[in-house]
């Protein structure tokens, strides 16, 4: 039952699936702000239902590249490439946990139901396979990197049919506030993403995989990593022009911001693993660092 477990958490990539749970959840208690009530019962049905979608899509993923991650000193100890899991078993997993997981979201909004079957068909079955095509890859996969807010958000409100129950929340609640949540994140994982390709670069090589912009580490990279991350000091100021960011929210992401454009500075001159790694820790801690003040300093519209 251990080996099985650790072989689970293995094939769902649990580090990245609760990160992803954290976005959807704190997103959710924004919603629930908005509306001016928690219902902590339907939060407990997002938390579990995003984390068995978002296993399910790194589950297909591993499937689909279960022969590349045997190339990589990173990934070849994965259940798969490893034998310790075979296909049939891990697309067993995979379907059981995308179909609960659907239902529950589902059960919670119908809206939020349906941007996690597109989630999941946009990672596994578009950027996986496009992974090993083009850098373009990173673009595609930042959508579903980005729809946890947005399913999270909406997830809060009650269906109402095929749309959303909302008669006492203004418009601009129901698309501004989303919108701004999914555009931050979208943005974030460019820097976020290029760092961890470009420490990543010779492992990825050996399995034909080059997600940086130009699929070398040179000066055109190195740019590219640093006007993403500079990118981030405007998107700062979205929630508070749009009245429902704090100047607390604002100011701690702000400074986070120009910490990733310091470091994606220094790394556009340096261009070493060490400088990228710098761009790579800040962005690990910016997001849910910000998105948890933004909970705290949340203003309803």
């Amino acid at each position: 039952m251990k080996a099985f477990i650790s072989d689970f958490n293995k094939l769902v990539k649990l580090r990245l699936t609760l990160t992803v749970v954290f976005s959807a959840s704190v997103s959710f208690l924004i919603g629930a702000k908005q509306q001016g009530d928690i219902m902590w019962f339907n939060w407990l049905m997002l938390t579990v239902g995003g984390f068995l979608v978002t296993g399910a899509a790194n589950g297909f993923n591993e499937i689909i590249e279960k022969d590349i991650d045997k190339l990589m000193k990173r990934t070849m100890d994965r259940p798969l490439p490893s034998g310790r899991m075979n296909t049939g078993q891990a697309l067993v997993l995979s379907l059981l946990m995308g179909i609960i997981g659907t239902l529950v979201l589902v059960q919670l909004n119908f809206v939020a139901g349906l941007l996690s079957v597109f989630s999941i068909f946009l990672y596994a079955f578009v950027y996986t396979p496009l992974k090993q095509k083009s850098p373009i890859a990173v673009f595609i996969g930042a959508f579903p990197g980005a729809l946890p807010p947005l399913i999270g958000y909406y997830a809060a409100f009650q269906s109402a049919g095929f749309g959303l129950a909302y008669a006492e929340v203004s418009e601009a609640a129901i698309v501004i506030i989303p919108l701004v949540l999914f555009g931050i994140q979208f943005l974030w994982q460019f820097p976020h993403f290029w760092a961890i390709a470009w420490v990543a670069e010779e492992d990825y090589s050996n399995a034909g995989i080059h997600l940086l912009p130009t699929t070398k580490k040179d000066k055109i990279s190195a740019f590219m990593i640093f006007f993403s991350a500079l990118l981030m000091v405007p998107a700062s100021f979205l929630p508070m022009y749009y009245g429902f960011g704090g100047w607390i929210f604002t100011l701690v992401s702000v400074i986070g911001g120009l910490f990733f454009t310091w470091y994606g500075y220094k790394h556009m001159i340096e261009r070493t693993d060490a400088s990228a790694k710098k761009v790579m820790y800040t962005s690990f801690l910016y997001l849910p660092l910000t998105q948890l003040i933004l909970l705290f300093d949340f203003i309803p519209l």
